[in-house]
């Protein structure tokens, strides 16, 4: 309702000009960071008992995705190197691979494991406090968490990794071969049904995968930043659903989910494309 909205004394683009005064945060600051794109040969995907026995028995496979399950970072220093930390993430990718068998039936779709560990360096700062909070377990009785050490925190951003090919081959032919799944952690093999197999089958599947990520080191820090004003919200809260149609009638046809954009980008649904578009109407 209008006369629940919130008005403040002065206009709301003047307060925002307005410094008050310095305010003391405690936030996360990004110390460095890399950009890689990675192209990923020659991955062993090792599959499950079930699983394994349709790739057995395929004449030839295609990727049909992948994504990547989890992504564990280990950052430890790097001797005689002030500041600098390793940063050493494996990746572990979940495939779905589509097998066609011998007797020209249809094609069956399985999913598999295949992992990939990389290293990199980075400038985390220096740091040798531990930080305890008043903050509480979530139920439990009167227990805090634990401290923290001010090392570096290692985050990892990953896009949507790319299957860019699929092949069977001789176990002997990957060049990422586990010796043990014992080492792969419970939370990813949890996404798995049945016991993986890592020997006695003739047959495995390599794959190449692309991945694009982005590392950074970040660390807990306290910054002096200038304060302007409350921030006051503008909008008014709609509460009205008397007429769902009225509301679905002001909501912009998705011209994009059905024609997608041209070679040169433009897309017809965009605001600042021309009225006359054949797809827009007038």
């Amino acid at each position: 309702m209008s006369e629940n909205r919130v008005v403040s004394e002065k206009p709301f683009e003047e307060c925002k000009r307005q410094i008050n005064e310095a305010v003391c945060i405690d936030t996360s600051r990004v110390y460095d960071s890399c950009a890689d794109k990675d192209c990923l040969s020659d991955l062993r995907v090792y599959f499950t008992d079930s699983a394994q026995q349709i790739v057995d028995a395929a004449v030839s496979v295609r990727c049909r995705g992948c994504e990547v399950i989890n992504a564990i970072t280990e950052v430890e220093k790097v001797p005689f190197n002030k500041g600098f930390y390793s940063v050493d993430i494996t990746y572990y990718f979940r495939v779905s691979v589509d097998c066609l068998p011998s007797n020209c039936a249809q094609a069956e779709t399985v999913c598999g494991l295949c992992m990939f560990t990389k290293k990199c360096i980075l400038y985390g700062s220096e740091g040798s406090v531990k930080v305890f909070t008043s903050e509480y377990v979530c139920e439990d009785i009167d227990k805090l968490l634990p401290p923290t050490k001010t090392n570096p925190r290692a985050k990892v951003q990953v896009a949507e990794p790319i299957c860019l090919d699929a092949r069977l081959c001789h176990p002997c032919d990957c060049c990422n071969n586990i010796t043990d799944m014992g080492c792969v952690p419970y939370s990813v093999r949890r996404c798995f049904c049945g016991q993986f197999v890592q020997s006695g089958n003739t047959r495995a599947v390599r794959v190449t995968i692309g991945l694009f990520s982005i590392i950074q080191l970040e660390r807990d820090v306290q910054m002096m930043i200038p304060a302007y004003s409350f921030c006051v919200p503008e909008k008014e809260c709609t509460c009205n659903t008397e007429d769902p149609c009225d509301a679905f009638r002001r909501i912009r046809f998705p011209v994009s989910e059905f024609f997608p954009p041209d070679a040169d980008g433009t897309d017809c649904n965009d605001d600042s494309f021309p009225t006359h578009c054949g797809c827009c109407g007038t």
